[in-house]
């Protein structure tokens, strides 16, 4: 009898000894300071798991999303789950990185918590993590994934200024992780969860899947897309939500010859709405019916400028397209492995008063002649963060001068051959504090003599005072030729995609300039743009696509 009662005493030890878990609490500092206002790590362990959170997630006061690490023992399997938001979680699992670690063992040791702990280092990234962990407890696990094949980690530090470090342990009885982990889990590879966690953390706004924009009679609208100028724009309508300070915006394009294998201008915009008359009454009753700026060089120029009534389009991003990414990659040239998609992305964020709580016609051009064109995708993606760059909270458009209804009749912007080139009257309602214009200039035009291919200075004038002259150019279009198959070979050796232009290369954006312009009064403006526009020789004509809208602090 009493052996039998031994024997289950010396079970019942060994289980509870197996059984039990510790909690460890880990805290951060950097550079020898402790970080205010964080939340401590949270590790739960025992011989046969650990899971890996913080106090945060533990009281369920987390923001989403969030994830929960669990480490499997002695498989040194990692579960990953991510709490995407409410009632959405999705895991993955990955059996093979915890035992790809390699380590440097040395032989300095410490006390850290009153535990016996060793180092270990290693290097990741071109970071030196040296790791410090204890086998006095007889159970493994730390802070992350790093090391939880040596022992407990209790302190972690990267390149001798970050560093995790083990503030308290004690026993528990049990986790509370069955209150965290419940519901519905959806199971994905790690790539895929990644994606969706990834995504998880910005909202996206889809404007356009794999669109075609292309000049063809047959293109038609239907409940989505609207199409005019024979398919060459597109437009949807999009409900921004509140996007608050600090946020970003990005815009992001992705694009592929359908069938044109030329370098072709393409913008996004958007089409303010607040006054009687918008670009988009242009695209349903034609270019003619916007108000007409006439600088007296004999032509007519419709939609371009600010009045009284009207706004032009604001542009987003200016792009262009690569001379037949994809379509024309069946094109071999012996060192060359062509791109298949041409992507635009660029930070917006200075648009926000604009787009914040909006529902907007959002539109993509590429002026081209082509029945197969070209596809596109776009989305706008908004980031939390704490960046405060732009802290402009108005928005007001002054001139597009691209003729973004071409293949509608819309007329090239040639108005600056003479000496008035483009002259916007505007009225501020009230005071703009740290004005600036954010202005967007591209020259176009023939071989040799024409402005695409020769510098030409952009003069700014503000109430009749120049204000900021420069001359734009792009001399690193040679960076983008793998996007370009289609662009012929010269024989000295470049191809077309290689020639610098003004402020342009064949698959790239081109980035606005923001003119510092001080702070305005209320009352009535001016605003004038020269350029010193090259003549027309034979039917080879230059052109200047300029576009300015004018930010501050109202």
């Amino acid at each position: 009898m009493f052996k039998k009662i031994l024997s289950f005493f010396t079970f019942y030890l060994f289980c509870l000894t197996f059984a039990q878990t510790y909690e460890i609490q880990y805290i951060s500092s950097y550079n020898g300071k402790v970080l205010t206002d964080q939340t401590p790590t949270l590790v739960w362990a025992n011989e046969k798991e650990s899971f890996i959170l913080n106090n945060k997630i533990r009281e369920q006061k987390s923001d989403y999303p969030f994830e929960i690490t669990k480490v499997e023992k002695p498989s040194n399997t990692i579960i990953s789950y991510g709490f995407l938001k409410s009632n959405e979680i999705i895991s993955t699992s990955d059996a093979e990185s915890i035992g790809k670690q390699t380590f440097e063992f040395t032989n300095e040791t410490k006390k850290i918590l009153g535990y016996n702990c060793k180092k270990a280092i290693t290097k990741i990234n071109s970071n030196t993590i040296e790791v410090w962990y204890t086998n006095d407890l007889k159970i493994k696990g730390g802070p992350s994934t790093l090391g939880q094949n040596l022992g407990l980690v209790l302190e972690v530090e990267r390149n001798k200024n970050s560093l995790i470090t083990a503030s308290s342990i004690k026993k528990v009885k049990k986790t509370e992780i069955e209150a965290l982990l419940k519901g519905s889990i959806n199971s994905t590879d790690l790539l895929g969860y990644k994606d969706l966690l990834w995504k998880s953390r910005f909202t996206t706004l889809k404007v356009f899947e794999n669109e075609t924009i292309n000049f063809s009679g047959e293109s038609k609208s239907d409940e989505q897309i609207k199409r005019f100028a024979n398919g060459t724009i597109i437009l949807k309508k999009i409900k921004f939500p509140k996007i608050s300070e600090g946020e970003l915006i990005f815009a992001e394009l992705k694009q592929q010859s359908n069938g044109d294998a030329y370098d072709r201008t393409g913008t996004v915009f958007f089409i303010p709405q607040d006054k009687s008359q918008s670009f988009f009454d242009g695209l349903e009753k034609g270019a003619k019916t916007l108000p007409l700026y006439d600088n007296g060089n004999g032509k007519q120029y419709y939609g371009i400028a600010s009045t009284e009534n009207y706004n032009p389009a604001i542009e987003m991003m200016r792009f262009f397209t690569a001379f037949g990414t994809q379509k024309f990659n069946h094109i071999e040239l012996k060192g060359k492995t062509w791109q298949t998609i041409t992507p635009y992305r660029q930070d917006i964020t200075e648009l926000k008063p604009s787009l914040s709580e909006k529902e907007l016609w959002i539109g993509t051009f590429i002026g081209n002649y082509d029945k197969g064109g070209h596809k596109v995708s776009l989305e706008i993606t908004i980031h939390k963060s704490d960046q405060n760059v732009n802290k402009n909270n108005t928005v007001i458009p002054l001139f597009n001068t691209l003729n973004i209804m071409e293949m509608a009749g819309q007329d090239y912007s040639t108005m600056f051959n003479t000496d008035k080139g483009l002259f916007v009257e505007f009225t501020l309602q009230k005071d703009l504090k740290n004005a600036q214009l954010r202005y967007t200039t591209t020259g176009h035009g023939g071989w040799e003599n024409g402005d695409e291919f020769i510098p030409k200075p952009n003069s700014i004038f503000l109430d009749n005072k120049m204000a900021f002259t420069f001359t734009p150019w792009r001399t690193d279009c040679g960076s983008y030729r793998l996007y370009n198959p289609a662009s012929g070979n010269f024989p000295d050796g470049l191809s077309s995609s290689d020639l610098s232009r003004s402020n342009w290369c064949p698959g790239t954006i081109t980035n606005p300039n923001f003119i510092s312009l001080g702070d305005l009064k209320a009352g009535k403006h001016t605003m004038q743009i020269k350029i010193p526009q090259g003549p027309t020789e034979g039917t080879s004509f230059s052109s200047w696509n300029v576009s300015g809208t004018l930010i501050g602090v109202q």
